[in-house]
């Protein structure tokens, strides 16, 4: 026989005070404890109608009054029966409603994620728009917050199930030629095209993954150059305020700033570097050291020339971004003259800022809405490449091996596919990933 399932309890909102808290309760105890502590209530309420009620203690005495609404299985978002209370916002009345619910020996505390987890587990969600739900709590840019709903509306999920329903079509089809010659005879003989056209949807949904990483976590953009270029003009220009302190002696910026941003929806954080030259002092030698260590990890450098540099000079400091983007601009347009291609900017008068923040959003983003991005994280492009790559063995093995290793490599594609969408995740999958959600979602 299976344990009876436990009905888990935890707070939906932060433990912090605010005009509504909510105590949330799901599984097969929720409406006889959520009763306990709204009498009032009817014994067989209607689902989806919220009740005025009072909130008592084990003594019956008074707590609050606030609203009591039940969703009845399987018609609630964990697929159970679920009660949710909704009371006055205060951290200790909150802890009070909380600890009479889990008096009750059915009643066990939510682990982080949990809730979700259960939807997962009872159908109610895919893993994709599960991790969208973390993902749209955690959100914060537009982008991000559009990709999320995106994603918890099932975009991603419908792009996963258009690959693993043909790919589980064709394993079906080389496993009845392998058990069934006679009567499967011809199954496959379109599996070349098929493997193809499946690789390309793979490595098409797996080239967002760059994309997806953007909208997570935002892009970050470095003005790098030498001294006296106009940095931490045009930085403060960017920023909208006077963050970087700026002066005619060179050498001024001393160490890194970072200033977060959100340009057309999209999350970035910018950072104004010292200054580089061939004898610094020690101090700001200190702050070249961390301007070029900076230089590694961002998205894309934005080379700021002074007027008059040379080409010789441009490709020198180019060359001290190492592998990473760079686009280059020229610095103090309104004393100088341009440089070479590059982008004329001034942030004492803001010639030229627009065009720069167009160019810079075009260079991290491309074409398109950067909400609209499936959102592809680090799992899913693991997933997705081990995908890709075992149908492209599978590919190669049916010219030149048996077709068990062709059926084979199918197999792992399909079994890494199923790590995106949740039909082949492990527990310890699973664990890791609802980890990242917090108690009461």
């Amino acid at each position: 026989m299976h344990p009876p399932v436990a009905t888990l309890a935890a707070l939906a909102t932060a433990p912090a005070a605010g005009a509504v808290g909510i105590l949330r309760l799901s599984g097969p105890a929720a409406l006889d404890v959520g009763r306990l502590l709204a009498p009032s209530v009817p014994e067989a309420p209607t689902p989806r109608h919220a009740y005025l009620a009072r909130f008592v203690d084990a003594q019956g005495a008074a707590l609050d009054e606030g609203l009591f609404l039940y969703f009845r299985a399987p018609h609630s978002f964990t697929g159970e029966d679920v009660v949710e209370l909704q009371a006055h916002g205060g951290p200790r009345l909150l802890r009070l409603l909380l600890a009479r619910a889990l008096a009750h020996p059915a009643v066990r505390p939510a682990g982080p994620g949990e809730f979700t987890r259960r939807a997962f587990l009872n159908g109610r969600l895919d893993l994709t728009r599960a991790e969208a739900v973390a993902d749209l709590v955690a959100a914060d840019s537009e982008a991000a917050v559009r990709a999320a709903a995106a994603g918890l509306s099932g975009a991603l999920a419908a792009r996963v199930a258009a690959l693993e329903a043909p790919l589980g079509a064709l394993h079906a089809d080389l496993e009845g030629v392998l058990d069934f010659p006679e009567e499967a005879e011809g199954a496959d003989a379109d599996a070349v095209p098929r493997l193809a056209h499946l690789e390309a949807e793979a490595r098409a949904l797996l080239a967002e993954a760059g994309r997806g990483r953007l909208v997570r976590r935002g892009a970050r953009v470095a003005l790098y150059g030498p001294v006296n270029a106009g940095k931490s003009t045009l930085f403060n220009r960017l920023v909208g305020e006077a963050r970087a302190l700026v002066d005619e002696e060179p050498g001024t910026t001393r160490d890194v700033l970072e200033a977060r941003l959100e340009w057309e929806g999209l999350s970035l954080t910018l950072l104004d570097t010292a200054g580089l030259r061939e004898t610094p002092g020690r101090v700001e030698a200190l702050g070249i050291a961390r301007a070029r260590e900076a230089l590694g990890t961002v998205d894309l450098a934005v080379l700021v020339l002074p007027p008059g540099a040379s080409p010789a000079e441009a490709e020198g400091w180019r060359a001290e971004a190492g592998d990473t983007p760079v686009l280059r601009v020229a610095g103090k347009s309104d004393v100088g003259v341009g440089v070479g291609d590059a982008l004329a900017v001034s942030g004492r008068t803001g010639a030229g800022v627009e065009a720069l923040r167009a160019e810079v959003l075009g260079r991290l983003w491309g074409g398109g809405a950067p909400g609209a991005v499936a959102l592809v994280s680090e799992r899913h492009a693991d997933a997705l490449r081990r995908a890709a790559e075992a149908l492209a063995r599978a590919r190669e093995a049916l010219a030149v091996s048996t077709l068990e290793a062709v059926s084979g490599e199918v197999g792992l594609a399909r079994e890494a596919l199923g790590e995106v969408s949740g039909t082949s995740a492990s527990e310890a999958l699973l664990d890791a990933l609802f980890a990242r959600f917090c108690i009461g979602k």
